[in-house]
C-alpha cells in the first residue's frame, strides 16, 4: 500500500492529468440509480450497452446501466497494452472488468503526454498515473457516497462498483453519487492498493479485441474506407541514393480508372531530425485511382527514369566499411583499468568477430494509412507508433496548425518499429493535399520489405584476456553498424571486470534504417552471449557459472559508477532458469544453450534444448525465466516471451537483406526467409519473477537473449561456433 499526492484540484483534474503513458482523466455524471447489488449485477451482468452514455471528456464515460468505458490513449500494436492499462485503472477504481468496455483513444497532444508504442515503456510509465487516476475517482466517489448516506467516508468500502457502509447495512451503486463526486475536490493524497489486495492487475485475461481480430472485424489500418474516397500507391525509386528525373506521366494518367500520377519530392523528410536516417528515399511518383486493382496495373505501367545510385551501396561495400572501422582503433566511449597491459600480461587470450545482415520488419499489413488533407486541416487515420511525434511533425511539413491536425488510431496489423517513424503517412498527405480529395495509401509485400526502413547491419570485435587461474582480466568490446553501433558501453560485463573497455561507431550509407524490435539488443545480446561462452569454455568453467561469478564480482567489487544493471536481479533469473530446466541433470540427448541479458529495464535468461535429427536441429524446449517486476496480465506477459522467443529464433537462423548497388535482393518470403512452423520450438516455458517491483518493458526483452542461446545449443550439437547470421547458412556446411 502505498500514499501518492495527487497533485491536482477538482478543476485541474477533470481538465486535464499528466498521467504517464497516455494519460488519464476523469470526470462522472449522473447514472441510473442503483437499489441494490443484485439488481445492478444483473442489469449489467450481460454487459448489455446502455441507452445513454454520461461523458465529460476523452478518458471515461459511464453508461446509464452502470457499464464503464476506458479509453486506452497508447497505440496498440499487438503488445496488449490496450488490454493491460485499461487494467491498471479498473483495479484502483474497484469495477468488475467485465462491465468495463475499452475503446482506442484518438490522438490528443493536450491530453496525453506519452501516446506511443516504443520502447516497452506503456505499462512501466504508467503503473503510477494510471494506477492514480483510478484511486482518486473511487475516493471522490467515497466522499459523495459518505455525504450522501451521512456516515463517515471511513466506513465505507467499494466492491465492484457498489459502495457498502456495513454497520447500517446501506449500499449505493456509483451511479447515484457520479454527478455529486464530480464536485467534490480532489484529494490532496489518495491511497493506492497494497498489491496482495489485487484482483484484476496479476489476472490473466483475454485480449479485449480477441473476438474482432479472429471474427475479422474492421479493425486494421487496411480496413478502413470512407465514401468518395481515393486509393493511392507510390513508385519508390529502385535503388536507395536514386532520384527521379522523368516518367510517362501522360500515358499513365490515361489509364482506365486512373485519377492521377504526379512526382512527390520529399526535401522536408532529409530535413527532419525524426524522419533524417529512417526516411531516405528521395523523390518517389504517387498513382491515384478509383480502385486497388486500377491503381496497381497503373503502377506496373510506369516507365521512369531514375540517376544512378550512388556507389558504396552493396553489402560486400557495408562488410567493409564495417570490417574497416573494427580494424582501426579509435577512442574509446568507456574504459576501466589498463586493458593493454592486462591483455600483454594474459595466459590466454580469447578474440572473436561477430556479424548480422539487415533485418526488414515484415509486418503482418504492409504500410497503409488514410489521409484528409485540406489547406486548413488535416485528418489521418491508420497505424502509426508514434502519433503524436508525426503529427508535430506534419504540421511542419503541411503548414498546418497542430490542433486541426486529427490521427485515428486503429490496431497496427505489426509494428515492431517499422511503424515508427511515418514516412508512408507523410507520403499519403502529400498525395491528398495534391489531389484534394481523401484518399487511401496501400504499400504491397514488395513495395514494404524493398522500400522499408531496416535493422542496421551490424559487426562486433570481442576481446577477452584470462590469467593463469582461468580467471578474466580484461574485456574489450568493439562495434559499428549502418547509422549507428550495436554497443552499450555500461551494460554487462562493465562492472564487472577490473580492465574493460568499448567502443561503438556508426558507418553512413543511403540505406534506411531503424528501430527494429529491441534495438541494438536484438544483435549485441547473441554476440556477447555467445562469446562468453567460448570464454568460459577456453575458462574450463560451466556457462552459467562462469556469469554468476562475474556477477558476484559485480555485486560485491564493481568497477566504475555508470553500470546500468543490477547484478542480483541479473543473477536471479540465472539462478531460476538453472532451478526450472534442471541444469545439471538433463537428458543426455539433449543439447543446451544458455543466455541472459538485460534492456529495457527487465532481466531474461534463457535455456534451450535440442536435438539432432536428419541433419537438422529440433528445438525441443525453450526455457525462459523472467524478472520483469509485478506481471499485470500474466497471459499477456507469456505470450509476449513466447512471441519473442520465436521471433528471435527466426532471425537469427534465417533472415537477412542484402544490396547490390543499392538495391534490396529480396522482395518477398521466397526470397526472404522466415521461420516456418515446423521450425518452432516444440515447447516454451516461462517462469516469472515474483517480487513486488513496479513493472518494467516486456514487448521486446524476450528476444535478444535468445539468439544468444541458440548459437550455443547449436554448439553443442554441431561443434562448431557460429558467428555470423543467419546460421543456416552455415548450418548447411556442417551437414
Amino acid at each position: 500500500m502505498s500514499t501518492i499526492k495527487t497533485s491536482y484540484n477538482r478543476r485541474n483534474f477533470l481538465k486535464a492529468s499528466t498521467a504517464a503513458g497516455g494519460g488519464f482523466l476523469l470526470g462522472f455524471s449522473f447514472l441510473a440509480g442503483c437499489k441494490s447489488e443484485a439488481e445492478v449485477v444483473a442489469k449489467i451482468s450481460k454487459l448489455v450497452m446502455p441507452d445513454q452514455w454520461y461523458d465529460m471528456n476523452a478518458f471515461l464515460k459511464i453508461g446509464d446501466n452502470g457499464v464503464v468505458t476506458i479509453f486506452s490513449a497508447n497505440p496498440e500494436i499487438g503488445q496488449n497494452i490496450k488490454t493491460s492499462m485499461p487494467m491498471l485503472v479498473a483495479e484502483e477504481l474497484d469495477v468488475d472488468w467485465k462491465n468495463v468496455v475499452v475503446e482506442q483513444a484518438p490522438l490528443d497532444t493536450k491530453k496525453y503526454k506519452r501516446q506511443l508504442a516504443g520502447g516497452s515503456q506503456s505499462i512501466r510509465q504508467g503503473w503510477e498515473s494510471l494506477r492514480t487516476a483510478g484511486a482518486t475517482a473511487r475516493r471522490m466517489l467515497l466522499e459523495a457516497a459518505a455525504k450522501k448516506l451521512e456516515v463517515p467516508v471511513n466506513e465505507l468500502t467499494t466492491v465492484q462498483g457498489i459502495i457498502h457502509h456495513n454497520n447500517s447495512g446501506q449500499q449505493i451503486g456509483y451511479g447515484e453519487v457520479a454527478s455529486a463526486a464530480g464536485q467534490i475536490e480532489v484529494p490532496e493524497e489518495i491511497t493506492l492498493k497494497d498489491p496482495k489486495d489485487f484482483k484484476i492487475i496479476g489476472q490473466s485475461t483475454k485480449n479485449v479485441d480477441g473476438r474482432a481480430i479472429v471474427t475479422g472485424q474492421p479493425i486494421f489500418g487496411m480496413d478502413y474506407e470512407e465514401e468518395g474516397m481515393l486509393y493511392a500507391m507510390v513508385l519508390h525509386p529502385p535503388a536507395f541514393g536514386m532520384e527521379l528525373q522523368s516518367f510517362n506521366e501522360a500515358e499513365i494518367k490515361n489509364l482506365s480508372g486512373i485519377v492521377d500520377a504526379f512526382a512527390i519530392e520529399t526535401d522536408f523528410f532529409k530535413e527532419s531530425r525524426f524522419l533524417k536516417n529512417a526516411f531516405l528515399k528521395n523523390s518517389m511518383i504517387a498513382v491515384v485511382g478509383n480502385s486497388t486493382w486500377e491503381v496497381m496495373q497503373a503502377k506496373k505501367a510506369i516507365n521512369a527514369q531514375w540517376t544512378k545510385s550512388t556507389t558504396g551501396e552493396s553489402t560486400e561495400d557495408h562488410n567493409a566499411a564495417l570490417s574497416a572501422y573494427i580494424a582501426a582503433q579509435g577512442e574509446a566511449d568507456r574504459l576501466d583499468g589498463d586493458t593493454e597491459k592486462a591483455f600483454s600480461e594474459a595466459s590466454k587470450i580469447i578474440e572473436r568477430t561477430y556479424s548480422a545482415p539487415f533485418l526488414a520488419h515484415n509486418t503482418m499489413s504492409p504500410m497503409n494509412f488514410f489521409a484528409d488533407v485540406t489547406e486548413t486541416s488535416a485528418r489521418f487515420v491508420g497505424p502509426i507508433q508514434t502519433p503524436e511525434i508525426t503529427s508535430k511533425e506534419l504540421s511542419k511539413a503541411l503548414n498546418i496548425p497542430l490542433e486541426n491536425i486529427t490521427v485515428e488510431m486503429t490496431r497496427m496489423g505489426g509494428g515492431f518499429g517499422r511503424r515508427l517513424y511515418g514516412g508512408f503517412l507523410f507520403e499519403s498527405a502529400l498525395i491528398s493535399r495534391k489531389v484534394e480529395r481523401p484518399i487511401k495509401l496501400l504499400y504491397t509485400r514488395e513495395d514494404d520489405m524493398t522500400k522499408g526502413t531496416y535493422r542496421p547491419a551490424y559487426k562486433v570485435q570481442y576481446k577477452a584476456a584470462l590469467d593463469d587461474n582461468n580467471n578474466m582480466t580484461a574485456f574489450s568490446v568493439k562495434g559499428a553498424g549502418i547509422h549507428g553501433g550495436p554497443v552499450w558501453a555500461n551494460r554487462f560485463p562493465a562492472g564487472a571486470v577490473a580492465n574493460y573497455r568499448s567502443q561503438n561507431g556508426s558507418i553512413e550509407s543511403n540505406i534506411s534504417t531503424g528501430a527494429w524490435r529491441a534495438p541494438k539488443s536484438n544483435f549485441i545480446a547473441g554476440a556477447e552471449q555467445s562469446f562468453l561462452d567460448e570464454v568460459a569454455e577456453a575458462a574450463g568453467k560451466d556457462p552459467i557459472q562462469f556469469r554468476l561469478d562475474l556477477f558476484e564480482s559485480a555485486k560485491n567489487n564493481p568497477v566504475g559508477k555508470d553500470n546500468d544493471y543490477n547484478a542480483e536481479r541479473y543473477a536471479g533469473v540465472l539462478k531460476l532458469v538453472k532451478e526450472k530446466c534442471g541444469w545439471e541433470n538433463k537428458d543426455a540427448n539433449i543439447h543446451r544453450g544458455v543466455a541472459a541479458y538485460y534492456c529495457h529495464n527487465t532481466y531474461v535468461a534463457q535455456v534451450v534444448d535440442m536435438v539432432f535429427r536428419d541433419n537438422n536441429p529440433v528445438i525441443k524446449k525453450v526455457w525462459c525465466a523472467v524478472d520483469c517486476g509485478i506481471v499485470v496480465n500474466p497471459v499477456g506477459a507469456k505470450n509476449q516471451i513466447e512471441g519473442g522467443v520465436v521471433d528471435g529464433i527466426g532471425h537469427a537462423m534465417f533472415s537477412g537483406l542484402t544490396f547490390e548497388d543499392g538495391v534490396p535482393q529480396q522482395s518477398n518470403f521466397h526470397q526472404y526467409k522466415m521461420i516456418r512452423h515446423n521450425q518452432a520450438p516444440l515447447e516454451i516455458e516461462t517462469f516469472f519473477v515474483d517480487n513486488g517491483i513496479a513493472p518494467t518493458g516486456l514487448g521486446e526483452p524476450g528476444l535478444p537473449p535468445v539468439m544468444g542461446a541458440l548459437a550455443n545449443a547449436l554448439y553443442q550439437v554441431t561443434g562448431k561456433r557460429f558467428y555470423d547470421q543467419p546460421f543456416a547458412d552455415q548450418l548447411e556446411e556442417v551437414g
